[in-house]
C-alpha cells in the first residue's frame, strides 16, 4: 500500500520523498487508545488550487486505502529568495 501510494505521487507529480525511520504515534478517539507505525511523504508542488483539490482528493483516498479514521496532510510555503 505504501509503494502503491509513492507510485501514485510520482505520477502526478514527477518526484516524492518519504522517510524510512520508523516513527510511532499514539492517540485516543472514543476512548480507545490506537497505535501507528508513521512515515512522512513529501512532495513539492506549486500551490494552486489544481494541486490542493488533488491532495483534498488524495487525502480521502489514502485513508481509505490504509483504513485509518483520518489522515493529516501538512502544507508549508517555501520563500526563495
Amino acid at each position: 500500500m505504501i509503494a502503491e501510494t509513492l507510485v501514485e505521487l510520482r505520477r502526478k507529480f514527477g518526484a516524492v520523498s518519504s522517510e524510512t525511520q520508523r516513527i510511532e504515534g499514539q492517540w485516543q478517539h472514543e476512548g480507545q487508545v490506537y497505535r501507528d507505525e508513521l512515515m512522512r511523504v513529501f512532495v513539492d508542488v506549486e500551490n494552486t488550487e489544481e494541486n490542493r483539490q488533488f491532495f483534498r482528493e488524495f487525502r480521502e483516498r489514502v485513508r481509505t486505502r490504509f483504513r485509518q479514521i483520518s489522515i493529516w496532510m501538512t502544507s508549508h510555503p517555501i520563500d526563495i529568495e
